[in-house]
């Protein structure tokens, strides 16, 4: 199996729209970023945020959790935040790691800061381990975020007060009717990092990866209406429709990081694919935390 074109890393990497950096007060600390056309409508605000030439600051000393619930809904209002979630993600100082707060995800594109996400490869195995099947998903139509799309067997954004692996397994129950036990078997993969533009604006996220190795007769069943099929491709096949750009760019990495570790491609493709990818795991730590 060669790499193909692997459009999901230059999708990964894409940055083309001007921002400027994001600060949290107190401490000044760069938390995300801001799109310079985006600057004018800021200004309404200024006892929460401070538009400067070269940066937005975002205090958030004081009832910050009300003041910017009011903010995003008037942004959301006026369709610079898209996708509404109604989901609380931990507001994240990226360097540290250290939680400031919480915010809406759908917000979290707005202003650039950084999101969890929890993936599984779901697979199925020969007799000498090597995987020879995957379960893939077809995302609902009505999902506010790459609708049809393919998708990993399992995957979904990490909410406030949640670990990864917390989310994978809720996840796993929701999309595919896994219970806790099933995917407590799953092994850590490594965490990819995205920081692209996309549609709603900024996605800087760390896609905290597992493998999960299924019996040839368990069938997974989507439970919550976000997937509309789920099948399980010869694993060729897969990896095929993650390089020609049919899977949601998240989903697609996920694959990659599959293929890479079960050394699944041919030797040059593996050689190329490494290398072309290196940058989406520098400096990353296995998911490995429960």
């Amino acid at each position: 199996m060669s790499s193909g074109g692997w459009p999901c890393i230059a999708a990964a990497q894409r940055r083309r729209v001007p921002r400027v950096p994001l600060r949290a007060a107190p401490g000044g600390v760069r938390i995300g970023s801001v799109a310079v056309e985006h600057l004018s409508a800021l200004g309404r605000w200024p006892q929460r945020i401070a538009v400067a030439a070269g940066e937005v600051v975002l205090r958030l000393e004081g009832d910050a959790g009300a003041e910017l619930a009011a903010i995003h809904a008037t942004l959301r209002d006026e369709g610079l935040i898209r996708a509404w979630r109604g989901e609380a993600f931990t507001l994240w100082e990226p360097a540290s790691m250290r939680p400031l707060g919480t915010i809406e995800r759908a917000a979290a594109r707005f202003w650039g800061t950084l999101t969890l996400g929890a993936h599984a490869n779901g697979y199925v195995a020969g007799t000498d381990g090597r995987p020879t099947a995957m379960w893939i998903a077809r995302r609902s139509l009505t999902k506010p975020t790459d609708p049809g799309k393919l998708d990993n067997l399992v995957g979904g954004g990490v909410a406030h007060g949640q670990t990864p692996f917390d989310a994978l397994v809720r996840e796993g129950w929701e999309e595919a009717g896994l219970d806790a036990a099933t995917m407590a078997a799953a092994t850590p993969g490594r965490v990819i990092e995205i920081d692209a533009d996309i549609a709603e604006g900024r996605q800087h996220e760390h896609l905290h990866t597992w493998d999960l190795r299924l019996a040839p007769g368990v069938v997974p069943r989507n439970q919550d209406g976000e997937v509309a099929v789920l099948e399980c491709l010869p694993v060729a096949d897969a990896i095929a429709r993650a390089a020609g750009g049919e899977m949601t760019v998240d989903a697609a990495l996920v694959v990659l990081d599959f293929a890479l570790r079960h050394r699944l491609l041919d030797p040059g493709g593996q050689r190329v694919l490494a290398d072309r990818a290196a940058g989406l795991w520098a400096g990353r730590a296995p998911s490995a935390s429960r």
